[in-house]
């Protein structure tokens, strides 16, 4: 699947009229012709919002409600059994949960720190293997997306890259490709269903010298191309205390988000991984706990 992406700007985006609740929910096939009469009679009479109604009189539940309200806002979600995206990106599928609001409240957070007034890419790294850091990095990805940002997800960890599998996107050209000449980046920019602002980058061939191949230029020129294409670059990155392309990565970014998984990592391999990074090349900007 060919991607083409439009130069980065940070215009107004126009915005689609909305579509009426009780349409959405009729197409969806969670109310019948017959229920949206009567719901519509009870929403005018009662005065309450129509989703708010249907739910009350327990012809909708809060769970479909939601998905047809993220409808109507064009809002991107993705719903179980009819995407191929890993049930791990559960901001995704679930982007009222926890989870999904706690990574908003990050994507706040760098927003203002980071994206946009000093750069737009960010590499998400880890101190081991297991610690959820291709997953953060997937599901911070996606709700940059969801908010409209123009978002590109690469996959530098050429040791045990995933991102393609979480994707549902399969064996294609990606990064090594790219940076060794053997692709064109619009083979290589994979378009995601349901996230018209999300494109992934996935590994790519592997390659027997990964730390060699991401320290030659032509990455760090790649990664000057893309932030001109895109709002937020987000890199997935191998294991910084494992090998040195971590840090290779993070120094290209300029950015780092450090993400650690609760009762596994030790506080001792956070302290190892900011010893690391040099302070004069990347700016570490926060550490994130998962569960």
């Amino acid at each position: 699947m060919d991607a083409a992406v439009e130069p980065r700007s940070r215009l107004p985006r126009v915005t689609r009229p909305r579509i009426r609740i009780g349409e959405i929910l009729l197409n969806m096939g969670a109310l019948s012709e017959a229920d949206l009469q009567k719901v519509l009679a009870a929403h005018l009479d009662r005065g309450e919002p129509f989703g708010k109604v249907a739910v009350a009189m327990k012809l909708i539940t809060e769970g479909e409600l939601r998905t047809a309200l993220a409808q109507q806002f064009t809002y991107p979600i993705a719903r179980i059994g009819e995407s191929a995206l890993s049930p791990m990106l559960a901001a995704a599928y679930e982007p009222f949960g926890q989870y999904a609001e706690g990574l908003r409240t990050l994507r706040s957070q760098l927003l203002m720190r980071w994206m946009g007034e000093h750069d737009c890419t960010l590499a998400v790294c880890s101190a081991r293997s297991g610690e959820g850091c291709s997953v953060l990095a997937a599901n911070l990805a996606i709700v940059f997306a969801q908010l409209g940002e123009r978002t590109l997800l690469i996959d530098a960890n050429l040791r045990n890259p995933v991102q393609h599998h979480l994707f549902g996107l399969g064996e294609c050209d990606g990064l090594t490709d790219l940076i060794k000449g053997a692709s064109r980046t619009e083979k290589a920019l994979r378009k995601v269903a349901q996230f018209d602002s999300l494109n992934v980058l996935t590994a790519g061939t592997p390659p027997p010298n990964p730390q060699e191949l991401l320290s030659r230029l032509p990455f760090a020129h790649l990664l000057d191309e893309m932030a001109g294409r895109y709002d937020v670059i987000i890199i997935d990155t191998p294991p910084l205390l494992e090998f040195a392309d971590g840090q290779i990565i993070a120094a290209r970014a300029r950015g780092c988000l450090l993400g650690t998984r609760r009762d596994s990592t030790r506080l001792i391999d956070i302290a190892r991984m900011k010893a690391q990074l040099d302070p004069n090349l990347t700016h570490v900007l926060g550490t994130v706990i998962s569960g």
